[in-house]
């Protein structure tokens, strides 16, 4: 008993053992699509986040550990109740109907982004990743590593420490053809496409996805535009060292 106190001291005096740091917290929004299921794999896979929430209509049961679902009320995202992340990612690939699981998620239409970014930023997230597709060789050259409309920048001014913006060239819809005078038209206008740079051709949706989950791990404070070339170069190589070289061009 006689060393009782000493031994206090010298518990007292010992270094407390470093703490591991706390992961940050996903939710995603329009986990649908090939790109959507790419993302959420590889982002829910790796050890980046603690838990990772998607955003649905309806209750499912999720496939991958560490998965949940947070249930939205309406189709309003300022109607919601505030939820509880610290990174966001928003994609708006419409949901296959053939896959069950994503007929019941919700899905954001491009003109939700600054109500859904606004509950976002009042759920706690600070960091947001918007992937945004656009038609081939229709954004002008001066918009195409900037912020390109008034949603973008009301994003942008919401006061998120990382804003991420990842242009992807998207596939031209085919509908429905009806007759052979409108398969000689659209024959004639797909010339069109071949006039189309390669570099800003679409990307597949696994390379994407792994573009998105290296500038989440890599990219500094601030607004991060990568362009459809950008991203189509990227993935014709290394991607995370593209990512790494854009993002050091940006601060240099």
């Amino acid at each position: 008993m006689r060393d009782a106190p000493f031994q206090a001291l010298q518990a007292a005096s010992r270094t407390p053992p470093a703490q591991a740091p706390t992961r940050a917290r996903l939710v995603i929004a329009g986990a649908t699509g090939a790109l959507g299921n790419e993302v959420l794999r590889r982002l829910a896979g790796g050890q980046q986040f603690a838990g990772t929430q998607v955003l649905a209509r309806e209750p499912i049961r999720a496939g991958l550990r560490g998965i949940g679902t947070t249930l939205v009320p309406a189709d309003d995202p300022a109607q919601w109740p505030t939820g509880a992340a610290d990174t966001g990612v928003v994609l708006f690939e419409p949901p296959r109907l053939f896959h069950d699981r994503e007929r019941a998620l919700w899905t954001p239409l491009p003109q939700q982004l600054p109500a859904l970014a606004h509950w976002m930023r009042r759920s706690g997230v600070t960091t947001i990743a918007v992937v945004l597709p656009h038609a081939q060789g229709r954004l002008p050259e001066a918009l195409k590593r900037g912020l390109a409309n008034l949603d973008e920048h009301a994003v942008a001014a919401l006061g998120f420490e990382r804003v991420l913006i990842v242009r992807s060239a998207q596939k031209p819809r085919r509908g429905e053809v009806r007759g052979p005078l409108e398969r000689m038209a659209r024959w004639m206008l797909s010339i069109g496409a071949y006039l189309v740079p390669s570099r800003e051709q679409p990307v597949r949706s696994p390379k994407i996805a792994e573009f998105v989950a290296a500038a989440l791990q890599l990219a500094p404070r601030g607004i991060h535009v990568a362009a459809s070339e950008l991203v189509w170069a990227a993935a014709q190589g290394d991607v995370r060292a593209a990512v790494r070289a854009w993002l050091a061009g940006e601060s240099g």
